[in-house]
């Protein structure tokens, strides 16, 4: 999987869980939490959404890491290549 695959669906998974935001403005180091002012239950139905859509298992220990975008795209490659499901 490319990391413009990867991008479209973190962003596809961020619109589900906040529809109103601009993901345009989104840039790779902000916070999500912070530039899409979602709470943690709302970061959890993002990561089942990367977990259904991926079929990739992020622990909540390694949830920092997925904190921004850039984050989120760069963990979810690694994991993909490793063969972590």
């Amino acid at each position: 999987m490319t990391e413009n695959e990867i991008r479209a669906a973190v962003l596809a998974a961020l619109k589900h869980i906040a529809p109103e935001a601009d993901l345009a403005t989104l840039r790779g180091g902000d916070d999500l939490r912070d530039a899409l002012d979602i709470d943690s239950m709302d970061f959890d139905k993002f990561v089942l959404g990367l977990y259904e859509t991926l079929k990739v298992d992020v622990p909540e220990k390694d949830y920092p890491k997925l904190f921004t975008l850039d984050g989120c795209i760069r963990e979810i490659g690694a994991r993909l290549a490793a063969g972590a499901r």
